[in-house]
C-alpha cells in the first residue's frame, strides 16, 4: 500500500498514514510560474496499490487530484484509489431548472478518465452520485465517529433536529442510533444562501437538541435551525456536521448565534479564522484508514457504511 496526498488536507493524510503504520509517498505537488499544477512522483510505484488522499474543496485541489492520478498511472501503478473525504460539486447532481449542467457527473467522468480505479468518500450530499461512476465507489458515513462523541456529552432527553426535509434520512439514522426523538424543520428556500422557516414538526421544548446536516457552507440553514431550536425552548443546542465548508457569511452567522458548540469532522481543514469559535473537530482518519486497509486486502468494506 502506498499513500500520496496533494495540498487539500495534508494533516488528515498524515494521520491516516500514521494509523496504518506507514508514511506518505514522496512527491512534488506545486505550481509552475503561470499557476498550472506541477506534479512529480519521487518513488517507484510500478505495480503498487496506491491511495491518493485529496478533498476536492476547490477547483485547484480537484485539478491536483487529476494530475497526481495521471502521473501515477503513467508510472505504472497497479491500482489507484482516490480517497476524497469531501467530494466537491456534489450539490450539482441534477437539472433543477433548464440549461444548467450536472457538474457532479462531469467531475465523475474526469476522475475516471484521469485513471482513478476506485473512489472512497465520506457523506456524499446526494447518494445517487455513486451511480455517476463506472468504477467501484465506497461511500462511508461519519455517523459512527459523531455518535461516539455525542454519547459522551450526557445529553438530557435528546432530540435530533433535521434543519430541512432533505436531511431527514441522516437525522433519522442518528436519532435511532442515539435513542433520541426526531424533529424536522420545514423551510422554504428564498435563494442560494437564504431560507425562511415555515414550520417545525416535533417537540423540542426542554430537550437537548442535536441538529445534524451533512455540510455547512454559508451556515444559513444551520443558524436558522439553531435559532428556531432556542426560540422553541431547547435546553441545549449541539449542531453537528460532517463537512465544514464554511464560506461566505458563515463566520458572521456562527459568531452571532447562541450554540453550545459546533461539532464537525476534519474532512476539510478548519480555517484559522474559525479557531476562536466553539468548534470541536472530530477525525475521520481511523474510519478512512480502516476502509483503505480493507480495500488493499480485498476485504469487505460494507460493515463500515453504517
Amino acid at each position: 500500500m502506498r499513500i500520496f496526498t496533494g495540498n487539500a488536507n495534508r494533516p488528515l493524510a498524515l494521520s491516516i498514514a500514521r494509523g496504518l503504520d506507514t508514511r506518505l509517498g514522496e512527491m512534488t505537488c506545486g505550481r509552475f510560474p503561470d499557476g498550472e499544477v506541477k506534479v512529480q512522483i519521487h518513488e517507484d510505484v510500478r505495480g503498487d496499490d496506491v491511495f491518493v488522499v485529496q478533498s476536492t474543496t476547490t477547483d485547484d485541489f480537484l485539478m491536483e487530484l487529476l494530475v497526481i492520478t495521471d502521473a501515477l498511472r503513467r508510472a505504472s501503478a497497479k491500482r489507484i484509489t482516490a480517497v476524497v473525504p469531501y467530494f466537491g460539486y456534489a450539490r450539482q447532481d441534477r437539472k433543477h431548472e433548464g440549461r444548467v449542467p450536472i457538474t457532479a457527473k462531469l467531475v465523475a467522468n474526469m476522475m475516471v478518465t484521469a485513471g482513478i480505479n476506485r473512489l472512497l468518500t465520506v457523506d456524499l450530499h446526494a447518494m445517487q452520485i455513486q451511480g455517476f461512476f463506472d468504477i467501484p465507489v465506497d461511500h462511508l458515513v461519519a455517523l459512527s465517529v459523531q455518535l461516539e462523541y455525542l454519547k459522551g456529552l450526557g445529553l438530557h432527553t435528546p432530540v435530533v433536529l433535521s434543519p430541512d426535509t432533505g436531511s431527514i434520512k441522516v437525522a433519522d439514522a442518528m436519532a435511532r442510533r442515539l435513542g433520541a426523538s426526531l424533529a424536522i424543520i420545514d423551510k422554504r428556500r428564498l435563494g442560494d444562501s437564504h431560507t425562511e422557516v415555515a414550520n417545525v414538526i416535533g417537540e423540542i421544548k426542554g430537550h437537548d437538541v442535536v441538529i445534524v446536516d451533512d455540510m455547512i457552507t454559508t451556515a444559513g440553514s444551520m443558524t436558522n435551525a439553531i435559532n428556531v431550536a432556542l426560540e422553541r425552548g431547547a435546553r441545549r443546542v449541539v449542531p453537528v456536521t460532517t463537512h465544514g465548508v464554511l464560506c461566505g457569511d458563515a463566520f458572521d452567522r456562527l459568531s452571532s448565534c447562541k450554540m453550545d458548540h459546533l461539532v464537525m469532522t476534519d474532512t476539510i481543514p478548519l480555517r484559522r479564522r474559525f479557531a476562536d469559535l466553539p468548534i470541536t473537530v472530530l477525525s475521520v482518519s481511523n474510519l478512512l484508514g480502516e476502509a483503505m486497509r480493507r480495500i488493499h486486502l480485498n476485504q469487505s468494506v460494507s460493515s463500515l457504511f453504517v
